[in-house]
Formats: structure tokens, sequence, C-alpha cells
């Protein structure tokens, strides 16, 4: 080990001497930050400050498995929780442990929902015989945020994706196919991401679907709304040019 790191470890007492006589029986081997913590405790080193530490990086690598939260998003996260009141962190707490136990999915369409039948589901008004397909739930509120569309869902709750070992039997495709195997539906439009994985989905329901004698659409794609031609890509303008129609 370092002689100055020694001398500086040895100069900070009992905590610097334990660290000395654990490093130097350990040379040449990485030791972790929970080694050292047990180490000083079974030493009755004071060690509150590594426990305060523990405690925190426990709270980052949570916070920091949610998607789109990278590492220093995490820590800001985690050091807001902290500056939070018992009475907001229990709240916090409470609001995570109730959503988790109380939100279920509809047993038709697989959508999020509060027991039982989503209301799209459960409403008569909707169009039984129109499906839209979806990745998420949060597709489904895009879709009624346009107000247009009547008919009813099906979240699959994820798209096949072989890079991320997410196959077919992995999603809500098997309910899919059993509600329109049942009868009743005309038309199952195909609404998932105009990407790789998304196409990929889409194709394979199409085919798994068409014995059952339905109408299997897709989305269409094009130039979006108030947007510029010189600014869209090839693919994009090879969709629109595809999905053009007639002028009424």
């Amino acid at each position: 080990m370092n002689k100055t790191l020694t001398l500086g470890l040895a100069g900070l007492g009992t905590v610097g001497g334990g660290l000395v006589r654990l490093l130097t029986e350990n040379a040449g081997r990485h030791l972790s930050v929970d080694e050292v913590v047990d180490h000083l405790r079974g030493q009755g080193e004071p060690v509150g400050k590594s426990t305060v530490y523990r405690y925190l990086d426990r709270l980052v690598e949570q916070f920091a498995r949610l998607p789109g939260i990278g590492g220093k998003s995490a820590q800001r996260l985690a050091f807001h929780v902290l500056s939070l009141t018992d009475q907001e962190a229990r709240e916090f707490a409470e609001a995570i442990l109730q959503a988790k136990e109380l939100v279920t999915c509809c047993p038709v369409c697989q959508n999020l929902t509060g027991g039982g039948l989503c209301p799209i589901c459960a409403s008569s008004k909707r169009d039984a015989a129109t499906i839209c397909v979806v990745a998420d739930p949060r597709d489904v509120a895009a879709m009624e945020r346009a107000r247009e569309y009547n008919g009813r869902y099906h979240v699959l709750h994820g798209v096949i994706s072989p890079m991320n070992h997410v196959g077919p039997d992995d999603l809500q495709i098997r309910s899919l196919v059993d509600r329109v195997a049942q009868g009743g539906v005309e038309e199952v439009i195909m609404a998932t991401n105009p990407d790789t994985e998304g196409e990929a989905t889409a194709m394979y329901l199409a085919r798994l679907l068409r014995p059952f004698g339905v109408k299997v659409t897709r989305l269409a794609y094009g130039i979006p709304v108030g947007g510029h031609l010189e600014f869209a890509d090839d693919a994009t303008l090879l969709r629109a040019l595809e999905g053009r129609r007639e002028l009424l």
C-alpha cells in the first residue's frame, strides 16, 4: 500500500488505523464498501457516515431502474426524497404501494383499470366490432385524446424484441387471438409504433389473425400536420406516397 496513504489514514486515529490493517491484510484485492463497513463495525469503529451512504446508494439504485432515469437524475431524485418531511415521504411510499396493489389489468383489453372491466370495455357506446391494438397503456391515452376513435382497444404490454429477449409469449397476444376467435370482430387496427419492432409485431399479428377472416389494417404514415417536405426523411416520404388517398 502507498506509504503516504498509510500515514494519512493512520493520522485519522482508530478509524484510520482500522482501515490500514484492513487494506494491508487484503493487499492486491478490491474491497467493496460493504466489506469495509462490516470490518469497521466488527472493530467497534463509528460507521455512521458509511451507513448513510449505503442507504443513499440503495435509494439511487432504485431510482436508476426507472426508464429514462440516468445516474445523475437518480441521485437528484434520491436527495429530493431525503429532503421530504416524514409525512410527505410516507404519502409518497403509500402512493406507490397502493397503485401497485389496486391498479390491475382489464380482463378483456388488458388496459390498466382500478378493478374489473375498464371504462372503455364496460361502455355500451363503444364499437365492439373494431379493436385497436397498441403496445402500451399510454398509447390508449394518446388515441383517446384525438376523440375520433370509437372502438375498443387491446394492450400488448410491449412489442416483439429479440434483442431484449421479448417474444410473443411475453405479450398479451393469446388474449387478443381469443377475443377475435369469439367472433363479432370485423376490423383490427395495428397501432404499434412505426419502428422495426413495432412493424415486426404488427406483421406477426396480421399473419396470426388472417385465418379468422377479419380485416387487419395499419395506421397510416406520412408527413405530420404542420410539417414541411424538405425536412422529411426518405422513409417518411415513401410511406406518405404509398398511403396517399383521393381528395373528395
